[in-house]
């Protein structure tokens, strides 16, 4: 369907050879539509990263197809597919990953520079995702003198400026109070019901119950699945 941003199929990555092969994922087939954030969960070593990095095409899967906005991974030269990530995927870690000799707004517009964006146009860029997430006033700021929070809120400023349309967010309030947590699920929810595809990869059954629909995985398989109609007595279950 022409809203399906994100499409697996037939997704295997498997490590090592011979009898001391270990598979991460076995056969995925997994969608994300516009507009939907979905939760994958599962216990550790159940595929969840692996999944997030093959669907952002920081990795090649063993078999199958990874397909983003129309575009088959497996199609792309290196150089095609690092200007895929940069103009669609927006990625958002437990660690923030912030570059800590650049401000704010320098680590926001770093991406579109990268891709070529006049530096005046890539500032206005900056400020406006800056101040999507409530951060207008932290522009100059550098990563040490923000909390963890202003952090994580700089870093979903990054993933989300130039209008990218595939967020993934792997384990992104892990390093948060719970408070301070909410309020970036708020935003990430927020974003994609501004029209982005959402990927959040976690742990915790509150946090699974921002997203529209939740994939549980286990040995690299994707075992059930609740849209948010279903999710609560689903999660109560597990």
């Amino acid at each position: 369907m022409t809203d399906t941003v994100l499409r697996l199929i037939g997704v295997t990555q498997q490590y090592g050879h011979g009898e001391t092969a270990v598979s991460a994922l076995s056969g995925v087939d997994f969608d994300v539509r516009q507009g939907e954030l979905v939760a994958v969960m599962g216990p550790s070593g159940s595929g969840k990263s692996t999944l997030l990095t093959i669907a952002g095409g920081l990795a090649t899967p063993t078999t199958g197809e990874v397909v983003i906005e129309g575009s088959f991974l497996s199609e792309q030269n290196a150089k095609q597919l690092a200007r895929l990530r940069r103009r669609s995927l927006g990625f958002v870690f437990q660690d923030f990953n912030l570059i800590p000799t650049l401000t704010a707004l320098e680590n926001v517009t770093l991406p579109l520079e990268l891709d070529g964006f006049r530096a005046r146009v890539a500032r206005r860029a900056g400020r406006d995702a800056l101040a999507s997430v409530g951060l207008a006033d932290k522009a100059a700021a550098y990563p040490d003198d923000l909390s963890g929070g202003q952090q994580q809120r700089v870093a979903i400023a990054r993933a989300v400026v130039g209008g990218r349309r595939l967020i993934l967010a792997d384990e992104p309030t892990g390093a948060l109070d719970s408070v301070t947590g909410e309020m970036v699920l708020k935003m990430l929810r927020a974003r994609v019901d501004a029209g982005a595809a959402g990927i959040l990869v976690t742990h915790e059954a509150r946090h699974a119950a921002f997203a529209d629909r939740i994939v549980f995985l286990r040995d690299g398989r994707i075992v059930d699945e609740s849209r948010r109609d279903g999710a609560d007595t689903l999660l109560a279950a597990r």
